[in-house]
């Protein structure tokens, strides 16, 4: 991967925050009954989600199997998790929010097959969602689209896109909502540039973003994925923001896949194989509606289709070609990204 060895330096940090993570979830759960514990290395806005996912799990593999299983839980931003797998984090099974991070596991690692979008359905992609905008009640701002994100005098908080897929989806949206309206490519990068330039704090992942809007109050918008707005706004923070859906944005559809070099060291693989594959089930599929992301499965879709918004969205593959392409030109060291970041204030 282009410019990784200078990527790799530039989210070592969010690594420190991904072991201390993996710290306490092991220190927060139990596991003196179990036969096997397998861990899931995820993404930072999937807390909720794996909690209620992995009982319902080890309740349904002890009915069906008899055997005792736990799972543990690894959260932080994407990228910065992926780095921490490949330095050695024993990940049995990664749950991540784009696929360069499993990508990065294969290529570099080859802890992974080159393969291994095919060995799921759905490109190894249990369920979709897309970016969002979260906005304080009564929308002062007028925030409506992308391009009141590039007015003077916007505050928009988005994750970084370097240590973060939360990030890369937000930059990768509005670069091709500037496209889709007929915009150069020069002139996309003058339009995320000056969105940039509006943003006050780069927090190195997703949930950090939510934290500095909702929690430290700074910004007139957060970007984020649509479960993450839905869970503030349906959440503790109910009545205090209100959800903008703008025009169209960027599918965001977040692959999973066995850790192949841990589970045949560990001998889970049978566990984590049963693992991933119950995210495929009509359980695990209401339960991932229920978090405010999308499901494959149609007819869990439809019970709970009034939830879900309309919206127009395009793919990473549809404007950039692939995730590669996208990766090269715009967060490889010296890519675009990093013309835009230095200068953005």
């Amino acid at each position: 991967m282009k410019g990784n060895t200078g990527t790799t330096r530039r989210i070592k940090a969010g690594v420190a925050a991904g072991i201390t993570a993996i710290t306490l979830a092991f220190g927060g759960v139990s596991s003196a009954h179990a036969d096997t514990a397998l861990l899931n290395v995820s993404y930072d806005v999937t807390r909720e989600l794996y909690k209620d996912i992995n009982a319902s799990f080890i309740a349904a593999y002890k009915q069906k199997s008899g055997e005792t299983l736990s799972v543990r839980q690894s959260h932080g931003a994407s990228s910065a998790q992926a780095l921490s797998v490949l330095q050695g984090l024993q990940a049995d099974v990664v749950t991540m929010n784009q696929p360069n991070d499993i990508d990065l596991l294969a290529d570099k690692g080859h802890l992974v097959p080159a393969n291994w979008r095919a060995r799921l359905p759905d490109g190894s992609a249990p369920y979709t969602t897309t970016m969002v905008f979260l906005v304080r009640k009564g929308n002062p701002k007028h925030i409506k689209d992308w391009d009141d994100l590039a007015k003077p005098g916007i505050q928009a908080v988005i994750a970084n896109p370097k240590t973060s897929g939360n990030g890369r989806y937000t930059y990768l949206a509005a670069w091709g909502y500037r496209k889709q309206h007929g915009g150069t490519d020069a002139q996309a990068q003058d339009f995320v540039k000056a969105i940039f330039r509006n943003v006050p704090v780069l927090d190195t992942g997703g949930r950090g973003a939510t934290t500095t809007f909702t929690q430290r109050g700074i910004g007139d918008v957060l970007v984020t994925f649509e479960n993450e707005v839905s869970l503030i706004d349906t959440g503790v923070g109910a009545g205090s923001y209100e959800a903008v859906y703008p025009s169209v944005s960027l599918l965001a559809a977040p692959p999973v896949a066995i850790v192949d070099k841990v589970v045949d060291k560990r001998g889970t693989r049978k566990e984590a194989q049963a693992y991933l594959d119950y995210l495929w089930s009509p359980a695990a599929q209401e339960i991932i509606a229920q978090h405010h992301l999308r499901p494959r499965d149609k007819n869990v879709l439809a019970k709970h289709a009034a939830e879900f918004k309309p919206i127009k969205t395009f793919t990473v593959e549809d404007m950039f070609g692939s995730w590669q392409k996208a990766q090269d030109t715009h967060f490889s060291d010296g890519g675009t990204f990093d013309q835009i970041i230095v200068d953005r204030k």
